[in-house]
């Protein structure tokens, strides 16, 4: 099979911008998780809502003539594109046939926070103040053709919609129009903006969500835990540039890690619970292992998907028995970030890589005590140093969406 590698990557996380504040803010426990300030949820009968925002003035990063033309999950992609393309080793001067080159951007919902803004505008102000550029700052594969446009590919443009597995369902595509020969490189990843009075309500509605408590905002969130009770809601991007490991050899790219094994399955099952057997969550990491030509024994590290819900998380480690005879050393960072949606799965797999390339596992922020039908060898307290040479990156979504990443050393 052509070999994959992973020669840059970006993010934007509630966080901060930037990887290296991504996986430091891990690695040292901090959470990007506070309780909302903005009036419309208390005005909309959402009082106390929490959420992993991106704090970061996307104005002062982009100019406020693209913050008013481009949907927050649109500035999201473009911020990551940047840094990854630059972290690549791209440049005005890097000769890159268009025509191999390739942009897919996952999404779970697109420019929601256009469709609702633009909707108060027209019942408040009337049709002729509806912005002209609502349609393209809406349209879910908006992210994928920004990037597309910003770096002329011509190799196609994708945007997999498969709610919360999105992000990493773009690396796989990614890899795959590699392995196809269709693309040389490929820009990947995944970005999210829906953090409103609708979503925090409707997820409420839907049993889904944490609600809060007593506790810091910062503590609702808590994968694995025995006192878990649903997820926070996040927003941001990441990406990665993946090239053909001979194309990256030809221009003397560095590597950060090799994408040795993928796998797309789905449940065929519920709209939004997994199948309880977990049938399709362990064919995910069974194939993505076997693609990369290893037995399970050979993954030391699990970046899980982990949203802190009580089905979800139980029926994710009973899958992981099944596949692993001894657990890998787990972890699951929406404990720190939220639960990032379509970007979740691209911004996981960088954090994987860096655990990976730096041989350091963050800790599982806000668990104190593991549910004790959980038997996984969860990371927590503090970051965990250790030697392994495989990683596998998890990432389940609603609708039975199940894909799986495996990272191996360059």
């Amino acid at each position: 099979m052509t070999d994959i590698v992973v020669t840059g990557y970006g993010a934007i996380t509630p966080l901060g911008l930037g990887t290296e504040v991504l996986f430091s803010g891990l690695t040292s426990s901090s959470s990007g998780i506070a309780a909302l300030t903005d009036p419309r949820f208390a005005e909309a009968g959402v009082p106390d809502a929490i959420a992993g925002a991106v704090t970061v003035d996307m104005a002062e990063l982009l100019g406020k003539p693209a913050t008013r033309r481009l949907d927050r999950s649109q500035q999201f992609a473009l911020v990551a594109a940047e840094q990854a393309w630059a972290d690549a080793g791209f440049d005005a001067e890097s000769e890159l046939d268009p025509e191999r080159l390739a942009a897919v951007i996952g999404t779970g919902i697109g420019g929601l926070n256009t469709l609702l803004d633009q909707e108060h505008v027209l019942l408040e102000r009337g049709a002729r103040r509806v912005s002209p550029r609502t349609v393209p700052m809406l349209m879910a594969n908006a992210a994928s053709a920004q990037v597309a446009m910003t770096y002329g590919a011509k190799a196609g443009t994708y945007t997999p919609v498969s709610a919360c597995a999105a992000g990493a369902e773009a690396l796989a595509t990614a890899a795959r129009l590699i392995a196809t020969g269709e693309a040389d490189v490929v820009i990947a990843g995944g970005a999210e903006a829906a953090i409103a009075p609708l979503t925090v309500a409707a997820f409420s509605q839907a049993q889904a969500l944490a609600k809060p408590d007593e506790r810091p905002a910062e503590e609702l969130s808590r994968p694995f835990s025995a006192d878990r009770a649903g997820f926070v809601l996040g927003e941001g991007a990441g990406v990665v540039i993946l090239e053909s490991a001979e194309h990256a050899a030809r221009r003397g790219a560095r590597a950060h890690a090799r994408l040795s094994g993928w796998a797309i399955t789905s449940d065929a099952y519920h709209i939004t619970a997994s199948d309880p057997s977990g049938a399709g969550q362990i064919r995910a990491m069974r194939q993505a292992i076997k693609l990369a030509g290893l037995t399970p024994s050979a993954v030391g590290h699990l970046n899980a998907h982990a949203t802190g819900t009580t089905v979800g998380d139980l029926s994710e480690s009973k899958a992981v028995n099944e596949v692993f005879e001894h657990s890998p050393a787990v972890t699951a960072p929406k404990g720190a970030l939220g639960h990032l949606v379509g970007a979740a799965g691209a911004v996981e797999a960088i954090v994987t890589i860096m655990s990976l390339e730096q041989q350091i596992i963050p800790p599982t922020r806000n668990l104190s005590e593991l549910d004790e039908e959980i038997t996984l060898d969860v990371v927590h307290t503090q970051a965990r140093e250790t030697t392994f040479d495989h990683a596998l990156s998890n990432s389940f979504g609603f609708g039975g969406q199940n894909v799986s990443l495996l990272f191996s050393k360059a």
